[in-house]
């Protein structure tokens, strides 16, 4: 699936529910759901700065695709990552790198979340691009 393909599918998903307690029940089940990472990269190097909670991101370079794998210690966090994770993961640096991601807003979720939850959304999505960013440079050089 292309990453709009995605972020309508999640659209989707989160319009089945009218009450935002709904939503962030339904973002707790995705945090739940998320791949656990692997615990070496549970460390200092891999927490995002700007997140209130501690949030890990890895990312690895595959066959021209970037993957993403993550935690939080805060589950309404994991949630937002692991959707993160779902739009972004197994696409080129490109893709990445040109995904507006404007379906956050569309689910109302940075209208929803506190100031520093929706600071940490930003910074999730900033260090999810620079990544992208990174391989593409790396791996454009051969």
């Amino acid at each position: 699936m292309t990453i709009p393909e995605t972020e309508a599918r999640v659209t989707e998903e989160f319009s089945m529910f009218d009450d935002w307690m709904d939503k962030y029940n339904y973002l707790i089940e995705l945090g739940k759901s998320l791949p656990e990472i692997d615990e070496q990269y549970k460390t200092d190097q891999y927490i995002i700065t700007g997140c209130q909670s501690k949030v890990w991101l890895h990312a690895a370079y595959r066959e021209g695709k970037v993957h993403y794998s993550a935690d939080s210690d805060a589950i309404i966090t994991k949630g937002i990552v692991s959707i993160l994770i779902r739009v972004l993961s197994g696409h080129s640096p490109d893709e990445i790198l040109q995904a507006d991601l404007a379906f956050l807003d569309g689910i109302g979720l940075r209208e929803h979340l506190s100031p520093t939850r929706s600071n940490g959304l930003s910074a999730m999505i900033k260090q999810m691009k620079l990544y992208a960013q990174v391989f593409k440079m790396k791996h454009s050089q051969g």
